[in-house]
């Protein structure tokens, strides 16, 4: 019997539920051997390419040697311009195959866009390592680069009515199969400023694209469109570490981090306040100024800076730039009344958050996880099974009701990257968990598993969901591949309607990935992602295991 025809279709919703429940096929609470994750499910890696002297790097990212021509294509983002410079509305994004087999037409693989925009490529040829281009205005495209020799498409299927939004997002390039990528962009910190209407382009440098570090600025002006192999500009090697915002009347203080092998002086770099529309020079002579390899520095907010260095608690932007263009660090602190920080994680990307203490001048602590956490991610299901949709679960940790809404900001919590914001009546009781499901499933999905009906009451019904467990459904789309999930809480407000500006305290975050080591099963196999600690916020693998879902169960 196909199981994924009876889900949610009136008289097998219960019959469901039960063999959802009963079934027993875990490799992992078994002892069995879990499978590995193949090639054809990771983010493209580099095989080749290198760096070029001084302030800027390269890279030729070519097709993978682990990929073998056979395979299905592996598609990867390669330059993004979400924000033009001059006031221009252009946008465009470079996408090309990095691994596997041409393309003999591009709507046999269904290869198309969504996310952040939406196309359907036409039934042309592609093939492997062509760099071609998507843009959501051909004519201002070619007028912007009138030596553009390459394949130019577009304009995208909602350029008409929808901009990129430039405070972030993500842009799916997705084919029938497994080769599908997922590419993210954003204006805030840790991404590099020069992309935000600076006249420069987001470069891929390589690794999990939706990761902040895997990406750069270029170093042309506006980019190179439709050749790839594209030069981008080295970040500063000097690091906005962690951050004290003045607090019970002591100065706040900021610490430094030199991650590269040779002594740096920052003496003369400036620190820009973006909040506070303030640029600050750091003074040389009274604290020592340069960094050793390796090192940490402290500077005094009082001492150290041509004027006082005011943190708010209400957090903020903060950006650490040197003599050279495009050395740049930079930070987005929560609202917090203790340090935040930067973690290196063990896939050498990084994270930012509240720190659990105060460091100055050693490595940072653990990120500081809130009252509410992520309990369970099913972010790629396997649409010919019995649960075919995804969803998230949240659980307060607490041992007191807490209400997802702040009165005295009049703004819900949300959680960023489904497009989720509670309303003022929501709260989740002490130790209860929570499940979020879909508000709409793609027609695609509900036809192929026979959903005529789809709603919190049915799932309720169809996996014996407690009634004490809450649904709430969200608007947006969990990534197959990868993407920043984020409870916030909402802490102040600046401005007036309709240009508010919220700050927020984060209760934990993750940014999940399909390459994350030994987590395979959860990338389209059947399993979700599991919290197995919450010691601190989940942005490390080590936090979850996969396993088969537990819907509205902890």
């Amino acid at each position: 019997m196909d199981m994924k025809k009876w889900i949610l279709s009136g008289a097998g919703i219960a019959a469901l539920a039960m063999v959802a429940a009963c079934s027993g096929d875990n490799p992992a609470e078994s002892g069995e051997d879990q499978p590995t994750e193949s090639s054809a499910n990771q983010d493209p890696t580099l095989s080749s390419g290198g760096t070029v002297p001084g302030s800027s790097g390269g890279v030729t990212p070519q097709s993978s040697s682990s990929i073998p021509d056979n395979a299905e294509p592996q598609m990867a983002c390669s330059e993004i311009m979400y924000n033009a410079p001059d006031g221009s509305a252009l946008e465009w994004v470079e996408i090309y195959i990095a691994g596997g087999m041409d393309m003999d037409n591009m709507q046999n693989f269904n290869l198309h866009l969504s996310g952040a925009v939406d196309y359907i490529f036409p039934a042309e040829p592609l093939k492997k390592g062509e760099y071609v281009v998507v843009a959501n205005d051909l004519a201002k495209f070619k007028e912007t680069y009138p030596d553009f020799a390459g394949r130019l498409f577009g304009p995208w299927d909602n350029a008409a009515t929808m901009k990129l939004v430039n405070e972030g997002d993500v842009v799916n390039v997705k084919v029938m199969g497994e080769g599908d990528v997922s590419c993210a962009f954003s204006n805030e910190p840790p991404w590099p400023s020069l992309a935000d209407g600076k006249g420069r382009t987001l470069v891929y440098k390589g690794g999990n694209a939706a990761q902040p570090s895997s990406w750069a600025a270029s170093k042309i002006d506006k980019g190179i469109p439709g050749v790839g192999n594209d030069e981008w500009i080295t970040p500063a090697s000097v690091r906005i570490n962690e951050i004290m915002p003045n607090v019970s009347g002591s100065n706040a203080w900021i610490e430094l981090y030199n991650s590269g092998s040779e002594a740096v002086d920052v003496a003369g770099w400036t620190l820009e306040i973006k909040r506070r529309k303030q640029t600050l020079t750091i003074k040389s002579g009274t604290v020592p100024t340069v960094i050793p390899a390796k090192g940490y520095v402290v500077l005094d907010a009082v001492d150290n800076f041509s004027e006082e260095l005011v943190v708010s608690p209400d957090g903020g932007e903060f950006y650490l730039r040197g003599s050279l263009e495009g050395e740049e660090s930079s930070i987005w602190v929560p609202a917090n009344t203790g340090t935040s920080g930067v973690v290196d994680l063990s896939d050498g990307s990084t994270a930012q958050g509240p720190l659990a203490t105060a460091t100055p001048g050693e490595p940072n602590s653990a990120l500081k996880k809130g009252s509410v956490y992520i309990n369970e991610i099913h972010y790629h299901p396997d649409e010919n099974s019995a649960l075919p949709f995804e969803f998230m679960e949240l659980v307060n940790d607490s041992d007191e009701d807490v209400l997802l809404y702040s009165g005295s900001v009049s703004k819900g919590w949300k959680v960023e990257g489904i497009n989720l914001e509670f309303s003022n009546t929501t709260t989740l009781a002490a130790h209860a968990l929570m499940l979020l499901i879909p508000a709409q499933l793609d027609p695609v999905v509900m036809a192929n598993a026979g959903i005529t009906n789809w709603g919190a009451d049915l799932v309720r019904k169809a996996f014996s969901i407690p009634n004490d467990v809450m649904i709430v459904t969200y608007s947006g789309k969990l990534s197959n591949r990868s993407e920043t999930i984020a409870v916030k809480e909402p802490y102040s407000k600046e401005g007036s309607s309709p240009n508010v500006n919220y700050f927020y305290i984060w209760h934990d975050a993750t940014l999940y990935s399909d390459g994350w080591p030994g987590l395979g099963e959860a990338d389209g196999f059947g399993y979700s992602l599991q919290r197995v600690t919450t010691t601190t916020m989940g942005y490390e693998a080590s936090a979850w295991k996969a396993a088969a879902p537990t819907i509205g169960k902890k």
